[in-house]
């Protein structure tokens, strides 16, 4: 555990955020994987999360490439931390909808496409985030835990990840 901190400690601001970056981007390759090979179609509170993990993602980046200062720091690390706060959030209404008894689940909507082409965006936005039928779905499994589960553990990794790059002091040599 210590040689992991002192890993930690001994590693620029910059570089743990690159590393986030590519969490991110690690994670957004399993997304297309599950879609794309295994054939595991998103629904809308699976686009949601993806879109809140992209927006993660390029805060890292953007972190790493303009390596601010302190105040900087801060900055970006909170910005991640309410992403990611945000990403729980609507992980765990998927979850929640997940585990609804059969009888409760919510109808079936349009699909995505149909919606952004023939709706107001506001419109879209709040269908998004009530979830349909089709988020209640189950699919993918690893180690006894779905997508939305997994999500919200990266979410939260993510943000006390982003929150310990702010809160460390930076070594100066």
């Amino acid at each position: 555990m210590n040689k992991i901190l002192r890993l930690w400690q001994d590693t620029s601001a910059r570089w743990l955020y690159l590393a986030g970056a590519g969490v991110v981007a690690g994670l957004f390759c399993a997304a297309l994987a599950l879609q794309y090979i295994l054939h595991e179609e998103p629904c809308p509170l699976c686009m949601v999360q993806r879109f809140i993990f992209i927006g993660i993602g390029l805060l890292f980046l953007l972190a790493a490439v303009h390596h601010a200062g302190r105040v900087g720091r801060w900055i970006y690390s909170s910005l991640i931390a309410l992403a990611a706060l945000g990403g729980v959030a609507v992980a765990s209404r998927h979850i929640w909808i997940q585990n609804l008894p059969k009888d409760q689940v919510p109808a079936c909507g349009p699909g995505l496409d149909y919606m952004l082409e023939n709706f107001p965006m506001a419109e879209v936005w709040q269908e998004l985030m009530h979830g349909s039928g089709e988020c209640a779905a189950k699919g993918w499994t690893f180690l006894t835990l779905g997508i939305p589960q997994w999500s919200l553990l990266w979410y939260v990794l993510l943000g006390v990840a982003a929150l310990g790059i702010a809160l460390r002091k930076e070594r100066l040599s």
